[in-house]
């Protein structure tokens, strides 16, 4: 492990071709690679979300990504299989980047044995049952006082009503969803809810977005909470544990919406938080 923590995504990228993690990227290669376009409506919303996926498998691990809709075709799948992960890790795009960072560091330290993490059992059920039980993970990472305005960037509708239920007061910010289930006005001005919020909790789509490193630096100087639910990116996101992130849900490939039966999330606290 590096004997100093990453400042950016930048810096953990050069730290992992470094060596810094553990083996060089270069000794470990892609196994498979494939794309998800996935929607989803949960009973009684009137929201369609609307998810794109990278998904790179190397060894006993699954690195992911988000992304926007055109950002990246089907097609790059065909020829990245069999690609170490240093040649994916400098690719020109930012998707297939954080996915390869983060195949290669759910490789060298798995989720389901890392010593610091809670891993907490999603139940069996439907798919609002069990949005509702990883919400409520999430939003039981937040050690908020009642009335505290909590920024939520990407727009979960069950973690709204689990900040809520916590006593927070949250400020949604998305750049596709104009409304939450609720009628809350949903901004995509991310700098105004940075500013009025006493807390935040960011989504691992902001690693694909280059928006992770702002929302990082801003709670940094801030000394102001900062969760990340991670599906995709998230053993990327826990390299800054205590580098200006204070706990994060990791939720490794496969996701609590691709099964109806039992499936593992992992808790994790800054030692600092």
């Amino acid at each position: 492990m590096p004997s100093s923590q990453p400042h950016s995504v930048p810096d953990l990228q050069q730290a992992v071709l470094d060596g810094a993690y553990g083996p060089p990227p270069q000794e470990l290669a892609v196994t498979s690679a494939f794309w998800l376009h996935h929607t989803t409506r949960l009973a009684g919303s009137q929201v369609t979300y609307r998810n794109h996926y990278l998904l790179l498998r190397s060894g006993d691990a699954f690195g992911a990504s988000s992304f926007e809709t055109g950002e990246l075709t089907p097609d790059f799948c065909a020829d990245a299989s069999g690609h170490t992960l240093d040649h994916l890790i400098r690719h020109d795009s930012a998707p297939v980047r954080i996915a390869a960072l983060d195949a290669y560091l759910a490789r060298v330290q798995p989720h389901r044995s890392a010593p610091t993490a809670e891993t907490v059992i999603l139940p069996t059920g439907t798919p609002e049952t069990r949005a509702e039980a990883r919400d409520a993970a999430v939003a039981g990472l937040l050690d908020i006082p009642a009335g505290a305005k909590v920024a939520l960037i990407g727009v979960v509708n069950p973690l709204v009503a689990a900040i809520r239920d916590q006593g927070g007061v949250p400020l949604p910010c998305d750049f596709n969803l104009r409304t939450t289930n609720w009628g809350d006005p949903v901004t995509d001005d991310m700098a105004q809810v940075l500013a009025d919020a006493d807390a935040v909790v960011a989504t691992g789509m902001t690693l694909s977005n280059g928006s992770f490193d702002v929302i990082l630096d801003h709670c940094r100087k801030h000394a102001m909470p900062l969760v990340v639910y991670a599906q995709t990116g998230s053993a990327v996101a826990r390299a800054f544990l205590g580098a200006g992130l204070t706990a994060l849900s990791a939720e490794p490939f496969p996701f609590s919406q691709f099964s109806a039966d039992e499936t593992a999330l992992y808790r994790y606290r800054a030692a600092n938080a």
